[in-house]
């Protein structure tokens, strides 16, 4: 078998023709040629037989590698003028339009940095660093298309920092599928907005529907006041064909997110989280510490301050997970009694409600006692928390009826963050949610082995 023939078969690049290969010293190089007469804009799906001129160098792609040796692809490339683009240099099948690399090779290093940090795969394939995130990026916008937001009824929405300095990323996550459809930049009410503007994008030829709510739908929807009309609804707009479908959103007690989703999708009912209510205990209860804590300190009781600030933990950790020692320190805390105490109980009073087996109505009765307790605590942090689960409790009633929460989104999102953290290299919140997406999103990864099996 001749060489070319033998890397012919060896290199499975689609539609070319190897026309020689040279050995150098720590690379090989394969010259191809096209064997298709159509000349295709690179950019869309444009083609014709009339070429514009040909390139007077050839182009290079980045293979896989051969061994110890790198390997590339060299070609000579003709051009031809694409009535939407201009003049381009032809499309080639083997790689993305604008790429160094073949898609093999895009393809490898997008699946590797869904599993490992860049430095590894920088040494591994020898690439540069930036080379990682614009193949992550290429792979990420091809595979990531319009269909994914088709058939959503169940999303959650939530936020994740990304870096520090409060740079936040907002995700939604479709609950059926259990996958992360949508991200983008910041947490408030205008990012969400962009959602909704790439669920239902502006037709001009219309499109929208007017979705009429009744009394039934109008409770649950409201998550509190957040708006300033009068009545506390949000005036009616026509909304999109795919947000009409959905029917329960899944969020946390920011008012951001409720504004926007009762203004795009107002027939959607709104679940408030039972997992952040319990959050907003724990920190009540923290509050609650820290301020006898300094209290301590105030008084020159030096000592006691020292060893009190070790029962955070024994407070904010579930009884069934703690160790001998912060069992003990608990102990120490019922026995002395005192606000700490009070807020410990208020706080597991409050993670009790939310016990599996309980029915709507118990939950009902349950929270508004509880919100009863903590007005009358007389301590500034949980009356706030009382107002505020007062505030929402048609919310929560509702994750507790539809037994939908932020679960399996909470769990999206960690994955989302050790991935930021693991990559520690992103300078843009595009390259952070590429390879989100290419993580936890609707994206199955082929390896370039199982691609040409």
């Amino acid at each position: 078998m001749r060489v070319t023939a033998a890397f012919c078969r060896l290199l499975c690049l689609e539609g070319v023709s190897v026309r020689a290969v040279v050995f150098g010293a720590d690379r090989v190089v394969v010259h191809v040629a096209l064997r298709r007469r159509w000349l295709v804009c690179p950019l869309c799906s444009y083609s014709t037989r009339s070429r514009e001129n040909a390139q007077g160098h050839e182009s290079v792609w980045r293979h896989l590698d051969l061994g110890v040796w790198r390997l590339e692809i060299r070609a000579r490339l003709r051009r031809l003028a694409c009535p939407v683009h201009g003049v381009r240099v032809e499309g080639v099948p083997f790689a993305r339009a604008g790429a160094k690399l073949t898609r093999d090779l895009d393809d490898l290093i997008a699946w590797q940095a869904t599993k490992t940090d860049k430095t590894t795969i920088t040494s591994l394939l020898r690439i540069d660093w930036h080379t990682v995130g614009r193949a992550v990026a290429r792979v990420g916008d091809e595979h990531l298309d319009d269909s994914r937001l088709e058939d959503l009824f169940d999303i959650g929405i939530d936020e994740i920092s990304w870096r520090s300095g409060h740079h936040f990323l907002t995700l939604v996550t479709d609950h059926r599928a259990g996958k992360i459809v949508w991200g983008g930049v910041g947490k408030a009410a205008k990012t969400a907005d962009a959602f909704f503007a790439d669920l239902d994008p502006p037709d001009p030829a219309g499109g929208a529907v007017a979705v009429a709510t009744d009394d039934e739908h109008d409770a649950p929807i409201s998550a509190g006041p957040i708006t300033d009309t009068p009545d506390d609804k949000t005036p009616l707009a026509a909304v999109g064909p795919r947000a009409s479908k959905l029917e329960v959103i899944s969020m946390d007690m920011g008012p951001g997110y409720a504004l926007s989703a009762r203004r795009n999708a107002p027939q959607a009912v709104i679940c408030i989280d039972p997992y952040h209510v319990v959050q907003l205990a724990n920190r009540a209860l923290d509050e609650v510490r820290r301020s006898y804590w300094n209290q301590l300190r105030d008084t020159d009781k030096l000592g006691d301050a020292k060893r009190f600030k070790d029962a955070r933990w024994a407070l904010l950790k579930n009884p069934a997970d703690h160790t001998d020692t912060q069992a003990a320190t608990l102990r120490k805390l019922r026995n002395a009694g005192g606000d700490v105490w009070r807020a410990y109980t208020l706080k597991e009073a409050l993670r009790g409600i939310f016990a599996r087996g309980l029915s709507v109505e118990d939950v009902t009765v349950l929270l508004e006692r509880f919100c009863s307790r903590a007005a009358r605590s007389r301590m500034p942090a949980f009356v706030r928390l009382g107002k505020t689960i007062r505030k929402h409790t048609t919310g929560i009633l509702a994750a507790i009826r539809t037994r939908i929460n932020n679960a399996r989104v909470e769990a999206l999102n960690n994955r989302a963050r050790l991935i930021t953290r693991r990559a520690y290299g992103f300078h843009s919140p595009e390259a952070a949610l590429a390879l989100i997406h290419l993580t936890c999103g609707p994206i199955t990864l082929t390896l370039p082995h199982e691609k040409h099996a």
